[in-house]
Formats: structure tokens, C-alpha cells, sequence
């Protein structure tokens, strides 16, 4: 089996830290997303990876050859962003030889077995039930439980099950021919070559595929979102610093994730707090947020912030989205 990551994205939601780091690798409860999600594939058995780069895709190749290097990993340039179906057509070639494949997009953290996931037996689809399908791609079932039929964002949803990013395919001929056929055809769905148009032709020809329902996933693309996930990993076991050291005249208010090499005096800092190494905070209150590596605070009241790596903030009392080498003096 082979995993597949789309990380071509240019993460306009998150600017203004995606002009200089992927979102892929913003750090939520002590690491970058994409690690949660290469961990949890390697637990599963998963060794060979795909992964679709684009915008600042020699960052994420650089990180994952240094962090993970246990993997098998290819790469693949995506020159122009038309959906996701296009995403793993770019990657055809890489996909010929495998006899399954997992397609996990690579902004997302996910709340599901993966061990499972892995093994099912007949092709499957990461679903959850909302309360609003129309802004996700939506399958239906049939009678006997099986996908029926998959529809990206429809107007009038005739299911509330959301397709979550979770993908496993183990008909690749099947799947190859049918993002051949879309895009050589020209296909388009919201203007773009969609993945639930592929896997709807492959229905249509006869190719079975399971829903595996998901107890939940979050789409780390917003400012909220990613602070929401942040604060949910800290509280749950594993995810939050234990034995944190002592620093002059501060207090910790647990759950926190402090990297290493951190200088912090006179602050209070937590709850639901990641701070990425060698960062320097001073006469500061810091809750709700995540503080990037090598970010200097100081005499500020921070909450509900994301400030990126190398930023610089003195004076001030409010939430902000700092992107990475800012600097704000309001003094």
C-alpha cells in the first residue's frame, strides 16, 4: 500500500503565516500537522508515501526527509492547483505499481483508526455526520450500507454524511482511468477536477466501496480551528509537557506544550498553550494560542493568538495572527 498526501495547497486561510510556512507544518500541541498524520499511517503498517507539493513544497520535502526518515517517500510537483482529483492525477505514475492506495489530505488531523482503515477489505471512504453537508464533498448509501453515490458540495444534500479526506482505494486501474477520463475530458466540478467525480465513475462501473465512519477530523485550514485543535490534543494524554522546568517567576497553567530551549521569566502562561522551541517570553500572559520557534514576547497579554516562528511582539494587549519573521512594537 501506498500513502498518498495532497500538501500542494497554498493555505490562503491562514496567512498571513502560509506566505512562509506550509500549513502543513504549523505546529498544533508540539508538532506540525503532517506529522500527526505520517505517525498514525506508520502505526498502521503504512511505509510507502506519495506526497503532492507545490507551494512551498521544498520545506515540507526538507522537514519530512529530516523527521521521518523512516518512511519511503516520493515526491511529486503539482504546477497548478485544479482540485483534488487532479492532485492524485499528477501522481499517476508513483501510484502505477501500488496495490492499494490511501489518500490522507495533508491538512487535517484526523480522530480515527487507521489500523482499520488499512485493512478493510474492499475500497472505503472517511465519512462523519454534520449538521450542514452543503460545504463537503456528501455520499449516499444504499439499502445493504454501501456508498451509492458521492457529490461534491451539493445545493440540495440528499445525505449528511461529509466526506472527511480519507480515502483507500484498492482498485487502482479503476481509479486511474477515471481521473484520466475526467480530466482529459475536462470534468470540472466547482471549477475543478474533483476526486468525488472519479470515485463516482468508479461506482457507476461497478467498483464497491465502504463508508468508515470517523469519530471526528479537523480541517487545521482556520485560525479557530487550529486553536480549537490545539487546545482538544493538549488535554488528551501524551500531547502536553509534563515535567516542564522552572522558570523564574512564572506560572504554568497546565495543559501546555513548551519546546525545548524556551527563556521564560515573569509571565503566566496556559491553559491550552504550545510554544515551539527556543522561544523568549517576558512579563507576558499567554493563554489560548500557539507561539512559534524563536518568537520574542514581551510585556503583552496574548489569547486566542497564533504568532508564527521569528515574530516579535512588545506591548500589547489583544488577539492577533502574527505570521512568521513579523515584527510589532506598540510600546
Amino acid at each position: 500500500m501506498k500513502a498518498l498526501i495532497p500538501v500542494a495547497g497554498a493555505g490562503t486561510h491562514l496567512r498571513p503565516h502560509t506566505y512562509t510556512q506550509p500549513k502543513p507544518l504549523i505546529p498544533v500541541a508540539g508538532k506540525p500537522i503532517i506529522s500527526y498524520i505520517i505517525d498514525e499511517l506508520v502505526a498502521a503498517g503504512v511505509k510507502d508515501f506519495v506526497f503532492v507539493i507545490g507551494h512551498l513544497g521544498e520545506k515540507i520535502r526538507d522537514y519530512v526527509q529530516a523527521k521521518h526518515p523512516e518512511i519511503r517517500q516520493e515526491y511529486v510537483h503539482q504546477n497548478s492547483r485544479q482540485g483534488l482529483g487532479h492532485a492524485v492525477w499528477t501522481a499517476r505514475e508513483e501510484l502505477k505499481t501500488a496495490d492499494e492506495v490511501f489518500i490522507v489530505l495533508g491538512d487535517t488531523i484526523f480522530d480515527v483508526d487507521f489500523e482499520m482503515m488499512v485493512n478493510e477489505t474492499v475500497s472505503c471512504l472517511g465519512v462523519k455526520k454534520v449538521e450542514d453537508p452543503r460545504n463537503f464533498g456528501v455520499a449516499e448509501l444504499n439499502a445493504e450500507g454501501m456508498v451509492s453515490r458521492v457529490i461534491e458540495k451539493p445545493r440540495i444534500p440528499k445525505s449528511n454524511l461529509a466526506l472527511v479526506g480519507l480515502y483507500k482505494c484498492r482498485e487502482i486501474p479503476q481509479l486511474l482511468d477515471a481521473l484520466d477520463y475526467i480530466v482529459k475530458n475536462e470534468i470540472k466540478t466547482l471549477d475543478e477536477y474533483q476526486l468525488t467525480d472519479a470515485i463516482m465513475r468508479m461506482i457507476e462501473q461497478g467498483v464497491p466501496f465502504k463508508p468508515c465512519t470517523v469519530k471526528n477530523w479537523f480541517d487545521c485550514g482556520q485560525k479557530d480551528v487550529l486553536l480549537e485543535t490545539n487546545a482538544m490534543l493538549l488535554k488528551r494524554s501524551g500531547f502536553a509537557s509534563q515535567d516542564t522546568p522552572f522558570y523564574e517567576n512564572t506560572i504554568i497553567i497546565h495543559p501546555v506544550n513548551i519546546g525545548k530551549g524556551c527563556r521564560i521569566t515573569n509571565s503566566i502562561i496556559g491553559p491550552s498553550v504550545t510554544i515551539g522551541e527556543n522561544a523568549k517570553i517576558d512579563y507576558s500572559v499567554v493563554k489560548d494560542s500557539i507561539i512559534g520557534s524563536y518568537a520574542s514576547i514581551e510585556e503583552v497579554v496574548l489569547h486566542h493568538s497564533v504568532v508564527g516562528s521569528d515574530a516579535s511582539i512588545k506591548g500589547l494587549s489583544q488577539s492577533l495572527n502574527i505570521g512568521d519573521n513579523t515584527e510589532i512594537d506598540f510600546s
